[in-house]
This record gives structure tokens, C-alpha cells and sequence, in this order.
């Protein structure tokens, strides 16, 4: 792609605000429809012009196709910087910063109440549906002994016997009221000491900054509606030399997990993976990939240092 054939690709008014919506995060095309108001077809032909150019990328789930913006176009990456500082005075950026901001919270609720609705089914409903090999021994593994642990998205808190066997204090954070009554059982039942549990957002956790040694994501992140946004929290809330650790499902076509498990993504590759935990000023990334057995799905294991305050 030429440098010409480039800026004709830019030189469009609604492309320009799609390159701004898309530099926060990843959307679809039913998304973008919403966001700027214009119909499908319209919004269609601009994504496939600048998709052609190199300027954006698509990552297609199952039926669903995601798009951002890429890094194809040498030309457009030289002047994205100054690029970026301009698309903030487009003359529609505000309505569409708060066009985003809706996608993302619908994205959310939605996620809370599924969650809520079937808190105490989960456990059983995710094991039937979507099977994982054994690896709650090796994640515990990654975690340092006697650090302050904070778990997010601690569901029905089926992990915290393990976590609070090896750390020093347990902080559990989930969005759904339902699923913490249920963690709190558990805690109650089990008799575990030295554990918190907290209801609060991925993006806007109830802890401090450097508030604790060690974030442990089991599960968590293809249910984010944006997950670097998610790892720059879990970046803030950790100490220097903190040590992040996460399980999550590698990519999958299992497309009923949107409706039946409320999963936003269908797991993820892995240079995408460790791309977003480096992009989140993480560095020293260890992924380790669980292969499932026959009707099985398999999963990353993560472990990363924050080495940066």
C-alpha cells in the first residue's frame, strides 16, 4: 500500500471516527452500527477500505467478526502517534466517546446478569458445557507464598481454599451480588481465614494502587468486554514486582458460549494473549498452553511481573 492509496483510505470523515472509536478497543460491526448511528452497509464499506489499506485489522469468532486497529501499513504506524492527538478534536469525538462507553456497559450487564441468574448452577453448568483439563494444581504453583492475593472474578469462590493455603491474606472481587453470596457459603462452610470478599468491576477494582503482591484471573478474561482495559487495572492495583497470574481458554469455535455462558470472546491465541499483558507494562510473561483431551478445550496458563510503577 502506497503512501497515496493510504491517505486516500483516511481521507473520509466517518473512517476518521471509526479509527478513533476502534484505537480504544475492539468492536463489531453491530457495535460500530450503534455507536455512529449509520446503517450496516455504509458502515461495512468503510471497514473493508480501511481494512484493505493495512489501517485496520479483523479477527473473526465464530460468526462474529472483531475489528481494530492494525499494524499491516508501515506507513499509517509511522503517523498514527500524531494521528491519534488529532482524532480527539473530530467534531463528533464526544458523542462517540459516549456511544462507546454505552457498548461497553451494555456488554457488562449483560455479563452481571447471566451471572446473577445462574450463580448457583455455575459451577455444574460450566464443567457440562465447556470442559477444561485439570489445572488448578500448576496455577497455585504460580502464585508466591505468603503474598497478599487478590482474585478476580472470584465466581462461587471454588479456587480460594487453594489461594489461601499459600497466601498470607485473600481478597475475592466480583461483579454479580449473586455470585458472592454464593462465594461467602463456601468461605463460611469451609472455615477459611484471612479471606475478603469485595463486589466491584475488572475495570475499576476495589483495591488500592500497589495494594497487593499477587492478581490471580482464573477464567475471567474472555468474559471482559475489553481485556486490556482489564489488565491495565490489574497492573495498577499490583506492587513492583508483583506477580500477575492467569487461566484462561486458548481460541475455540464453540459459539453457543456467547448465549449459554456469557463469554464475550472464544478464548484467545496466544501471541494475542501475551501481546496485551506486555501492552499493560507487564514483562518476564511465562504461557504454558494445556492441551484438552477428547471434548475438551484447552488453556493458557500465565504468569507475569510487573516491573514498573
Amino acid at each position: 500500500m502506497t503512501m497515496l492509496e493510504t491517505i486516500k483510505a483516511l481521507a473520509d470523515p466517518c473512517r476518521l471516527r471509526l479509527l478513533a472509536i476502534l484505537d480504544s478497543g475492539e468492536f463489531t460491526v453491530q457495535e460500530l452500527t450503534s455507536i455512529l448511528g449509520m446503517g450496516q452497509s455504509r458502515i461495512s464499506r468503510h471497514l473493508k477500505i480501511l481494512t484493505e489499506a493495512g489501517v485496520l485489522a479483523v479477527k473473526r469468532q465464530g460468526t462474529w467478526s472483531y475489528y481494530r486497529v492494525g499494524d499491516a501499513n508501515a506507513f499509517f504506524t509511522a503517523i498514527s502517534p500524531a494521528m491519534k492527538t488529532e482524532l480527539e478534536t473530530l467534531d463528533n469525538r464526544t458523542q462517540d466517546v459516549a456511544a462507546v462507553a454505552r457498548v461497553l456497559e451494555d456488554r457488562r450487564r449483560r455479563s452481571q446478569q447471566f451471572f446473577d441468574q445462574h450463580a448457583r448452577q455455575w459451577d455444574a453448568l460450566v464443567c457440562t458445557l465447556l470442559p477444561v483439563p485439570e489445572y488448578v494444581a500448576q496455577l497455585v504453583r504460580l502464585v508466591p507464598q505468603k503474598s497478599e492475593v487478590l482474585e478476580i472474578g472470584v465466581g462461587t469462590g471454588n479456587l480460594l481454599p487453594e489461594l489461601a493455603n499459600v497466601a498470607s491474606r485473600t481478597i475475592g472481587v466480583d461483579h454479580s451480588p449473586a455470585m458472592l453470596e454464593e462465594a461467602g457459603r463456601r468461605v463460611a462452610a469451609t472455615g477459611l481465614h484471612g479471606v475478603e470478599l469485595r463486589l466491584g468491576e475488572m475495570t475499576h477494582l476495589p483495591v488500592a494502587d500497589g495494594g497487593v503482591g499477587c492478581v490471580v484471573a482464573n477464567m475471567v478474561l474472555h468474559h471482559a468486554a475489553d481485556p486490556l482495559a482489564v489488565l491495565h487495572e490489574m497492573g495498577r492495583v499490583l506492587v513492583v514486582g508483583g506477580v500477575l497470574v492467569i487461566a484462561d481458554l486458548a481460541r475455540h469455535e464453540r459459539e453457543w458460549a456467547r448465549e449459554q455462558l456469557a463469554d464475550q470472546w472464544l478464548g484467545f491465541e496466544k501471541e494475542e494473549l501475551i501481546g496485551w499483558i506486555k501492552a499493560a507494562g507487564f514483562n518476564h510473561v511465562a504461557c504454558h498452553r494445556y492441551e484438552g483431551a477428547a471434548g475438551q478445550e484447552s488453556v493458557f496458563l500465565v504468569q507475569a511481573i510487573k516491573d514498573k510503577g
